[in-house]
């Protein structure tokens, strides 16, 4: 069979293919398209909003729990306060913050921890003080040549939002306050489907 002609002497087969693979052009734009602006947008940094909505430093180059110098299988959210000397006035503001913080989470208290990873073994009044005060409070060593290559210039004690699966998350230093670093773990418990 040959091409079918129209009055005016144009072919209607060339006119289909030219059509069909217009559709296909659009079709591959629509699904591939909006892929290929949010990876430009995301390796030029272009359109990227200038607001956040989290109060700490964002960790998001794929550091764990681990590099940092601390060993442990926690699998829950965890609020983990290190310190590469002594648990000094700072540090230990921030341990009392981080347990305020889980207790504050009210019915997702128990979806989060809180521990303390410290450089330097502490001293007999403070152990027995966080015996006392913080029995829930877990401890660990904290390896200080890991810690120093994974914190860099960081001085004096951080504490770190880790995820169940041992990811750093968001980092503060003692300045934090402690309604900021509440409503932010709510915001990724609220997120998140893990832990």
């Amino acid at each position: 069979m040959g091409a079918v002609m129209h009055p005016s002497g144009t072919s209607e087969v060339p006119r289909r293919r030219w059509r069909g693979r217009l559709q296909l052009i659009l079709i591959l734009l629509v699904v591939v398209g909006p892929m290929m602006l949010a990876t430009g947008m995301y390796k030029l940094q272009f359109w990227v909003p200038e607001s956040r909505s989290y109060h700490g430093e964002l960790i998001g180059n794929g550091q764990g729990r681990a590099e940092l110098g601390v060993s442990t299988d926690e699998a829950r959210w965890q609020l983990l306060v290190s310190t590469p000397g002594d648990c000094d006035a700072d540090c230990q503001q921030l341990v009392y913050l981080a347990r305020q913080v889980q207790i504050g989470l009210g019915r997702d208290a128990a979806r989060a921890s809180h521990a303390l990873a410290a450089g330097q073994p502490l001293s007999e009044a403070y152990q027995a003080r966080l015996a006392r005060e913080y029995p829930q409070l877990q401890r660990y060593a904290l390896e200080l040549a890991q810690y120093s290559r994974a914190a860099g210039s960081l001085k004096g004690a951080q504490l770190w939002i880790v995820d169940p699966h041992g990811n750093l998350v968001l980092r503060y230093d003692a300045r934090v306050k402690g309604k900021d670093l509440l409503n932010d773990l709510r915001h990724l418990l609220k997120l998140s489907n893990i832990g």
